[in-house]
């Protein structure tokens, strides 16, 4: 039985109401094309355009996925900052790889990224102190992923983490800092009528590699 909250499979009308796509999907340089939609996503999408899911995998081989915010992307990979203990944290630490999904549902676009996974603290301290004190000083107080007790409990190692730090800013905690993917795979999707999508796939052997490209079916 289909729930009256899943929207109804789009009708033939309801695809050639669509505005069509300006010319075929091409480009030569995946970071590039990359940077050029997440400007895009920016201007149209009303919360968290740099917004992606992050896929690991656990130690039993069970795939685990979440959404993170990406706070750096260039020729060298996709960068997002998080604690090292947290199930991420971990499951990165023994198995350095992961694969990534953006998905602009206003633009009808997505890009998925896989490939190896590399230690970012380069710019941590620089981005730990651009946060809010009240999120620094959450990072010191929160031991992500493991058990808590009660909310009470979480709001009362706040309060001695204000208490310790005072009015100084907090540093960044040691057990917090930067991950890089270096992309093997970066694939571009844009939505097309009746389902016959744009597919373009950026594959390389190696994270210093060249790029080759090809087209997908949908």
């Amino acid at each position: 039985m289909t729930s009256p909250m899943i929207p109804p499979t789009p009708s033939e009308a309801d695809y050639r109401a669509r505005s069509g796509a300006a010319g075929p999907l091409e480009a030569d340089d995946p970071l590039a094309l990359f940077a050029d939609w997440l400007a895009e996503a920016g201007a149209a999408e009303p919360n968290d355009a740099n917004a992606m899911t992050l896929a690991t995998v656990d130690a039993e081989g069970l795939p685990d996925a979440r959404m993170v915010l990406l706070k750096g992307a260039d020729a060298r990979g996709f960068v997002f900052y998080s604690n090292l203990q947290s199930a991420k944290g971990e499951q990165l630490a023994a198995n350095p790889r992961a694969a990534l999904l953006f998905h602009w549902k206003s633009l009808r676009r997505q890009v998925r990224v896989r490939g190896d996974v590399e230690a970012a603290p380069e710019g941590a301290d620089a981005y730990f102190a651009s946060r809010a004190r009240a999120s620094r000083v959450g990072a010191w107080a929160s031991e992500q992923s493991r058990g808590l007790e009660s909310r009470e409990a979480l709001l009362k190692r706040v309060a001695e983490a204000e208490a310790r730090f005072g009015e100084a800013g907090p540093p960044r905690p040691p057990h917090w800092s930067g991950f890089r993917v270096r992309p093997l795979r970066i694939e571009f999707w844009r939505d097309g009528a009746f389902r016959l999508h744009e597919r373009l796939l950026f594959a390389r052997d190696g994270p210093e590699a060249a790029w080759s490209k090809a087209l997908l079916y949908p």
